[in-house]
């Protein structure tokens, strides 16, 4: 199913409980290990590969319990855009990937704006661990929480090397093996104003009416692939057009990253009964109408448009 921005948790669950989030479950020992040990609880684990939900999935369903439920999502989209400000009492983050290489460090979760996002979210004392076996990263973060006015540090030193209470997971026990202890950061939400983050809702439909002389195969003549790069962090590149000769519509395959999600959607030019064209998002890939969204197809729109002196946009619905 397809969550609602923000999600209704309460529908979700068999009741409303205090709710806990972890962020990349991997496996899901340690997701199980958190809704076992706090029935009182309704567990929220996140995962971005298809194959760790699945193992999740089953031990979910294998387990009984009604407690915990398996999200297929980044970590960015979750924070932003399916939890109110103050709603969450733990947030749990275990060894997230470190993207070692430089041009890739922008990837990595533990940033200003997640941990912006994490102080938001957190209710009044709520508690915030983070667990890495890559010593780069515990220093990056320590660097990056010693910056976070909304959260303190529970212990007396930047982070331990064990932890009371944790169940030690497959992944952490291969590190101990190959000479990589965990560094364990505990962090509580204290009285200082949390930053304002705030839930990031879905827009309403975009689309555009286009009227050209040009047909669906003289445009799909003089598609090239094309990249798009848009204020506000948003990157848009337009794969591939194909021709659907039944309806003689055009679909286009884009890729599109914004700061908080990614999304691999299509776009359909499809003509109207008056002769001029619609283009629209299907729901291919269930995607969602977001800025980026937006800016896509009126961008798409507006190229279709300059292949031809007479071409015109009749009417756009799009947020600039």
């Amino acid at each position: 199913m397809t969550l609602p921005w923000p999600a209704n948790w309460s529908e979700l669950f068999d009741k409303e409980r205090p709710l806990i989030l972890e962020i990349g479950f991997g496996n899901g020992d340690y997701l199980m290990h958190l809704a076992r040990s706090n029935p009182d609880h309704n567990v929220i684990g996140i995962e971005i590969a298809n194959k760790s939900m699945e193992k999740a999935e089953r031990k979910i369903a294998a387990s009984g319990l009604l407690n915990v439920r398996a999200i297929h999502g980044r970590g960015e989209t979750v924070l932003h855009h399916l939890f109110e400000p103050a709603s969450i009492e733990q947030i749990h983050v275990n060894y997230p990937d470190p993207w070692f290489k430089t041009r890739h460090a922008g990837r990595r979760l533990i940033q200003r704006d997640t941990l912006d996002a994490i102080v938001s979210r957190l209710e009044p004392q709520g508690m915030f661990y983070l667990g890495t076996d890559i010593l780069d990263y515990a220093e990056m973060a320590h660097d990056l929480l010693l910056e976070t006015p909304g959260l303190t540090n529970q212990q007396d030193t930047p982070w331990s090397d064990t932890m009371s209470g944790r169940i030690v997971t497959k992944y952490e026990e291969k590190g101990y093996r190959e000479g990589r202890p965990g560094h364990f950061f505990v962090y509580q939400r204290n009285d200082r104003p949390a930053p304002d983050v705030s839930v990031m809702k879905e827009l309403a439909m975009p689309h555009v009416v286009l009227s050209s002389p040009l047909s669906p195969e003289a445009m799909l003549d003089q598609f090239d692939k094309m990249t798009h790069h848009a204020p506000g962090d948003i990157h848009i590149v337009y794969l591939e057009a194909f021709m659907d000769h039944r309806r003689r519509a055009l679909l286009f395959e884009i890729k599109m990253q914004e700061p908080t999600i990614d999304q691999h959607f299509c776009l359909t030019l499809t003509p109207r009964d008056d002769g001029d064209y619609t283009l629209i998002f299907t729901s291919i890939g269930n995607p969602r109408p977001t800025l980026g969204m937006h800016i896509a197809t009126g961008h798409l729109g507006d190229w279709l448009a300059s292949l031809h002196p007479e071409a015109r946009i009749v009417s756009r619905k799009v947020r600039e």
